[in-house]
């Protein structure tokens, strides 16, 4: 299973640091990261495998929300089966 994090908002040091720990600390592995700054503003997608997460979707949600408002960023995260459905014609 994987799922799709977003974040965006003023850009500042750590950011994919912090995220990636958050995401190391429970088993969430990091399959695929972009990331860029437009004119101080940072924008980050990742793409996650979270089948050895170890804690429910739910925690891993609120765990990375809790972290964005943190470091004054928007962490939106969203499990890929939510993500396929939104996009499918």
């Amino acid at each position: 299973m994987n799922a799709v994090i977003t974040v965006l908002g003023k850009d500042n040091v750590g950011i994919l640091a912090k995220v990636s720990n958050e995401c190391a600390k429970v088993g969430v592995n990091i399959i695929e990261v972009t990331q860029s700054v437009l004119q101080g503003m940072f924008a980050m997608i990742m793409f996650v495998e979270i089948t050895d997460c170890t804690v429910p979707f739910s925690e891993l949600v609120d765990n990375l929300t809790a972290k964005g408002e943190e470091m004054g960023v928007k962490v939106h995260v969203m499990h890929e089966d939510i993500f396929n459905a939104m996009h499918k014609i």
